[in-house]
């Protein structure tokens, strides 16, 4: 629908149950889900949570992004982690007394110093090669994957020793009024399905993308604005009803956030000669920019992810 990430704002609290580790001495990815926290995954996989963000690089109270990948350690695994995470804390004390940028394979994300919001054309590399940090670094302070795609207008936090923060920043933007609107209520699949139906679309489809966005819940905003339950941005949203919507569309209303989706995803597979794959893709990164830049790795995640999940909405 949109090139953006991945950073949500509020998220449903339905949370899908973590997949857990093998015994086996190799971590397993594991991808996260709507709801999941890292807490929450340490906890399935039962595992003591700063084993788990030591092991990933990250800090204890690190976001997970929706759709990255977690690395569930085994427990000789974790264990390794965690003895080496009090040489990793002198290490990043000692690096913060000089000023130095903390790097993130020492275990954990080095500390802040100050923030910096996302332009256009910015990439997680380009950030990090401007402030003087690796991207590991900067990914690591913001709980991201080092190849995530950042979007306009997110703000990150900056590594220790990164000179950017002191550059003019954009001013904050604020969000405005028009539709869609973000209200308390949540949907379930045979809903979707019934409304994607109208729409041409397949509901397990619409049901995948729908829990993938937002685990059905209307009241789910992301870092760049998209809104309710199929996430829809409000300029997707002026589209929609112009073009095509045949009633007039309440921003309020929960089937209604549903139906702006299907009628936009209805598009994407016609321009898209049916082709689900794509339409998945340029729901999520665009498709123009599909089409002039192929699927980001972020995008081949997110389309991986939904086609998994419709198998558990039907056909």
């Amino acid at each position: 629908m949109r090139a953006r990430r991945f950073l949500k704002l509020t998220i449903a609290a339905v949370a899908v149950p973590a997949i857990a580790a093998g015994s086996a001495q190799a971590a397993v990815p594991h991808t996260v889900q709507p709801g999941e926290t890292l807490w929450s995954i340490a906890a399935a996989n039962n595992l003591y949570t700063p084993a788990l963000a030591a092991f990933n690089g990250m800090s204890p109270d690190a976001q997970v992004v929706l759709g990255s990948t977690v690395q569930i350690p085994s427990e000789g695994e974790a264990l390794s982690a965690v003895n080496a995470a009090p040489q990793a804390r002198q290490q990043q004390q000692q690096s913060q007394s000089t000023g130095a940028t903390q790097s993130a394979s020492s275990g954990g994300a080095p500390p802040p110093a100050g923030g910096y919001t996302v332009r256009p054309g910015d990439t997680l590399t380009g950030i990090a090669a401007n402030a003087g940090v690796s991207p590991q670094a900067l990914a690591a302070m913001n709980g991201l994957s080092a190849d995530s795609h950042v979007i306009s207008g997110t703000a990150l936090k900056l590594p220790t020793g990164a000179p950017l923060a002191s550059q003019p920043q954009p001013k904050p933007t604020t969000i405005p009024q028009g539709g869609p609107q973000p209200t308390s209520g949540h949907t379930n699949s045979a809903e979707i399905s019934q409304i994607a139906a109208q729409h041409g679309v397949p509901g397990s489809l619409a049901s995948a993308i729908a829990w993938q966005e937002s685990g059905f819940n209307n009241s789910a905003v992301s870092s760049a604005n998209a809104r309710g339950v199929m996430q829809v941005m409000p300029g997707t949203w002026d589209w929609v009803q112009q073009n095509l919507a045949s009633t007039q569309l309440n921003p309020a209303s929960t089937q209604d956030n549903v139906r702006a989706g299907t009628l936009y995803l209805n598009q994407l597979l016609k321009d898209t000669g049916g082709d689900q794959r794509m339409a998945i893709a340029a729901y999520y990164q665009g498709l123009g920019s599909v089409r002039q830049n192929g699927l980001l790795p972020e995008t081949e995640r997110y389309v991986n992810n939904v086609q998994a999940l419709q198998g558990r909405f039907g056909p």
